[in-house]
């Protein structure tokens, strides 16, 4: 966040005194007035006031709205070092200024339409502390609307230490702050509503998170030329399924074959199952290292932690192409042998396999997730895909890219088997470990979403991959 009150500090330099606050404000005071339907006159609105910049910006957009008729009551936390200007202008404007701790504010929150948390901006740290955890518990049944990020979150890194604001709606400035788009913190985020307020020239060129668009995935996804064949668009190995997991090996190959290499070889003992299911599928009993040609390798799904598995792992990993690792892979890892390869290697954990691989609780993880799956890449020298309510990739020093696409509905039996086999495939292609990652992340959320707001099946996931392509490549 220190890029980002530099960005603002220059910017400000540039501008009158106040100038850059009424930017920020107007933007606020327009989304406050499209969460009220445009039904501003007589609405009640109240503002959280802390002492920094976010209680200015919440102070200048609650004037705004009482000049167009709504009631607007400021709840002030820090009444001797509420923004000076702002109190000034929302009075001016036929609002009127109450103290947190006394009655009246409590009185103020409950009975709004719409409340404004201006209580912390991107620089606060801890969780709420009284009377601002009383005045939040007050606004239950309102429209709460964040100023930049809810109080109680950490910009960040979207860790979330205790008590916080939990928004319907987030109105952010100049750029999105990575604990908007990380759990746990996104979960408080809301919808969330970017305002331009003229910092992008000061902003680095290399954000600490970034995530991909519609355009961005469409540029990255590997077409066939004409001369290209099922060889020269890439063979991806998949190492998966055992007598008593086949179907991971099934769920892996279907991932696999929507991820754009041309061909699929599958070692294992599911053999059966998979050419029952996808006849195209190249099979061998094994080992990986006697399959074949292959351009990456997929090792994991369902593989059990027998001696063949090892032997499996070992064997993939010494090769020389990009390799994936996923569940059982996961548990078997060597890291020496990790850290010894040249060619890319992608790890692909949940949090339970990445807390294992950390040393850390499960909990831990789900809390932390930015600093484990930066912990996961340096550790390893790995790319890093950390799966869950926002799936996260790193590979070091770039920027850790989030995935918008992720559903609940992703959460089941599955699902994670699908998306290693399509990532693989996307590494098969020629995508970098980063990209295929990214890429094979935001389809695997497109084809989820594609199912509906209802229970999905992993191999509905993995079937309706190939619509989602071609809607991504469309535009």
């Amino acid at each position: 966040m220190d890029t980002v009150r530099a960005a603002e500090r220059a910017l400000m330099a540039e501008l009158p005194e106040g100038a850059l606050m009424q930017r920020a404000a107007a933007g606020l005071a327009a989304a406050c007035a499209d969460l009220l339907g445009r039904r501003v006159y007589g609405a009640r609105v109240a503002l959280l006031v802390g002492s920094g910049d976010n209680g200015g910006d919440a102070l200048y957009a609650g004037a705004r709205l009482a000049r167009r008729g709504a009631g607007v009551t400021a709840v002030l936390l820090s009444p001797d070092r509420a923004h000076t200007g702002g109190l000034r202008a929302l009075r001016n404007a036929g609002g009127r200024a109450v103290t947190a701790g006394e009655g009246e504010g409590v009185r103020a929150v409950r009975r709004a339409d719409l409340v404004v948390d201006g209580i912390v901006g991107i620089g606060g740290k801890g969780a709420l502390r009284e009377p601002a955890q009383e005045l939040v518990a007050a606004a239950e049944g309102a429209l709460i609307v964040a100023v930049d990020l809810p109080s109680g979150v950490d910009a960040g890194t979207g860790e979330v230490p205790g008590a916080a604001v939990r928004a319907d709606a987030t109105v952010t400035f100049g750029t999105y702050k990575p604990g908007l788009l990380i759990d746990p913190a996104r979960e408080h985020a809301g919808a969330l509503r970017l305002v331009d307020i003229g910092l992008g020239p000061w902003l680095p060129s290399e954000p600490d998170a970034e995530a991909l668009q519609h355009a961005d995935v469409a540029g990255l996804l590997p077409l066939p030329e004409a001369e290209s064949d099922k060889y020269r668009r890439g063979v991806v190995g998949i190492v998966a399924g055992s007598a008593r997991y086949p179907g991971a090996a099934v769920l892996a190959v279907a991932g696999a074959l929507s991820g754009g290499a041309g061909a699929v070889r599958y070692v294992g003992p599911a053999a059966d199952a998979v050419i029952a299911r996808f006849p195209e599928t190249l099979v061998t009993a094994g080992p990986p290292g006697k399959a074949g040609r292959v351009q990456a390798w997929v090792i994991g799904p369902g593989l059990g932690d027998g001696a063949e598995a090892r032997q499996a792992l070992v064997d993939v990993l010494s090769s020389d192409v990009p390799v994936l690792v996923d569940a059982d892979g996961l548990r078997l890892l060597d890291p020496q042998a990790v850290r010894a390869r040249r060619a890319a290697t992608l790890l692909t954990p949940h949090a339970g396999e990445a807390a294992a691989l950390l040393g850390l609780s499960r909990e831990e993880v789900e809390a932390s997730r930015l600093s484990s799956v930066r912990a996961l890449a340096d550790r390893f020298g790995v790319t890093a895909l950390l799966k869950g309510s926002t799936t996260l990739v790193a590979d070091g020093a770039r920027a850790v890219r989030v995935n918008p696409t992720g559903t609940p509905w992703l959460a089941t039996a599955g699902s994670g088997d699908v998306l290693s086999g399509l990532t693989g495939s996307l590494l098969a292609a020629g995508l970098s470990a980063r990209d295929a990652a990214s890429v094979g992340a935001y389809l695997h959320g497109l084809a989820a979403r594609g199912l509906g707001d209802a229970p999905i099946t992993s191999l509905g996931v993995a079937e309706e991959l190939r619509r989602v392509w071609r809607d991504v490549v469309a535009g």
